[in-house]
């Protein structure tokens, strides 16, 4: 990764974010959205984020070129020591240590803000996302099967823990 540079997302941000996003929105199993999200649902995501559930943006020659981000897992107050991640690197570049830097920068902040378990939702057919939370040491937790349904098939999600 040439002079990557990741830092709290702002909202000149957001339509890159979005238009990184909306590329495997109509074109893969990463995402179970299947229709494209409108700028003005991306800010109102980005709105109900903050301090405790950071976004973040990964720049190269100032240009965003991948994004990740900390989630409730659940809303049910018992599970407020748990989040769940999320992270999407432009399509034209991958394999070049972009995730790996996104991840490794959510799990550190992740136990900043004192969470102890952070989780990732993946799409079974994703097994470059399977491989990089496993390196980070991600364990299976779970397989929900035939759970969603996108490109007129079941999708099986497969959930990964990391307990910080």
């Amino acid at each position: 990764m040439n002079s990557a540079n990741i830092r709290l997302a702002k909202d000149a941000d957001l339509p890159a974010i979005n238009d990184i996003y909306n590329h495997y929105v109509l074109r893969s199993t990463c995402t179970y959205q299947e229709a494209p999200e409108p700028i003005e649902g991306r800010r109102r995501w980005f709105i109900e984020h903050g301090p405790l559930h950071p976004v973040t943006v990964t720049e190269i020659s100032g240009e965003v070129v991948g994004w990740g981000a900390l989630s409730p897992f659940r809303s049910r107050s018992a599970f407020r020591h748990t989040v769940e991640n999320a992270l999407y690197v432009r399509h034209d570049l991958h394999r070049r240590g972009i995730g790996s830097a996104l991840l490794a920068d959510l799990i550190t902040r992740a136990r900043a803000l004192g969470y102890h378990a952070l989780i990732a939702g993946i799409d079974a057919e994703q097994t470059p996302s399977i491989s990089l939370h496993a390196k980070f040491g991600f364990q299976n937790a779970a397989r929900l099967k035939e759970v969603g349904f996108k490109f007129n098939r079941w999708l099986d999600v497969i959930y990964m823990e990391l307990l910080l």
